[in-house]
């Protein structure tokens, strides 16, 4: 049972980076990589939206800012594969 846990957690921290790489170009996404996005997009942005409210993005440079939101839940996906 602990097995199977991190091997999802796993998964989910490499979709998360996946997601958080290909959201940007959505739009131009084709095939088995829509597919892929969609499934991720239906877990994560449920979770990310409960996120952004009590975190804003953090401005890096001019026009350029970070989704904190995506960051928090990265803390809470390693924090849950240290116990796992």
């Amino acid at each position: 049972m602990r097995l199977l846990l991190y091997i999802f957690v796993n998964v989910l921290i490499v979709g998360l980076f996946l997601y958080s790489k290909l959201t940007p170009y959505k739009d131009r996404l084709t095939g088995n990589y829509l597919k892929t996005f969609n499934f991720f997009d239906k877990i994560f942005n449920p979770i990310l939206a409960i996120f952004r409210p009590m975190a804003r993005p953090a401005q890096v440079g001019n026009g350029i800012a970070v989704d904190m939101s995506q960051i928090i839940l990265l803390v809470i996906l390693l924090v849950v594969l240290k116990f796992a």
